[in-house]
């Protein structure tokens, strides 16, 4: 009976040391939704060379002080919204950027590769427009939060925002040791504080991916008077973007 109960044990622990190395070895499979690029014109495509790899970076090159930077979601080919942006800001410089592994970028997507990336492209960028927006949708939020903390942007744009990856996965696997496993935090709660920047957020009103709560706390973070809301009615996560709010929202932010 005694050895039952140990045996039992056993595959328990080994079955849940199973599920914690799978899970640490094939987390950024969960996060990196790598997607091809639908926009291919050479008139609408950058390459951006950075340490290890090769970007791509979809542009609508525009003659003047004002530009958008763009990072998308983690599953989101930022490509397909060239069309929608050249419309809604035809007073913009357009730069979207392809994470590594996306679009035709070369190597592998990591936290860290991604803020490095995020830097390079935003040198690059107001080196020729001296009026710079920042725009991070869901994942992307993470990378624009962190960006505008460190360089000079004149307005950041959050659309579907979180205030940490890592918060998000731990309620998601609760019996995991997330905080131990866990390489990408995306931890933009601790950079929200030092951003001095007009701030928009944009919230999905029905969003099934990222908790309102992880949103409003991320809102809080912001200091007095820095960041504003906006809640999206009858919006999911994906479907933001065809909400006709997300365009005037967007407009009204810029």
């Amino acid at each position: 009976m005694r050895r039952g109960i140990y045996a039992l044990l056993g595959i328990l622990v080994v079955g849940y040391v199973g599920i914690c190395a799978a899970l640490f070895f094939f987390q950024r499979s969960l996060i990196y939704f790598p997607q091809p690029r639908s926009v291919t014109a050479p008139e609408s495509t950058m390459r951006l060379p950075v340490e290890g790899a090769e970007l791509v970076v979809s542009i609508r090159p525009h003659a003047g002080s004002k530009a958008i930077v763009y990072f998308g979601g983690n599953g989101e080919d930022v490509s397909v919204n060239l069309q929608a942006f050249d419309q809604w800001f035809p007073e913009h410089a357009l730069y979207l950027l392809h994470y590594r592994g996306y679009g035709g970028s070369t190597g592998a997507p990591t936290e860290h590769t991604n803020h490095d990336d995020a830097a390079a492209l935003f040198r690059k960028v107001q080196a020729e427009h001296s009026d710079v927006t920042v725009i991070g949708r869901s994942l992307g939020s993470g990378v624009a939060v962190r960006l505008a903390s460190a360089y000079p942007a004149s307005r950041l744009v959050l659309v579907t925002p979180y205030d940490s990856i890592e918060e998000i996965a731990a309620d998601a696997y609760p019996f995991v040791p997330v905080k131990w496993l866990l390489r990408d935090t995306y931890r933009s709660g601790k950079y929200a504080p030092g951003i001095r920047i007009p701030t928009t957020i944009l919230a999905a009103e029905s969003d099934e991916v990222i908790p309102r709560a992880s949103t409003d706390k991320l809102f809080a973070r912001f200091g007095k008077g820095v960041a504003s809301m906006t809640v999206i009615a009858g919006a999911g996560h994906n479907t933001i973007g065809t909400k006709p709010e997300y365009r005037s929202a967007l407009q009204a932010a810029l």
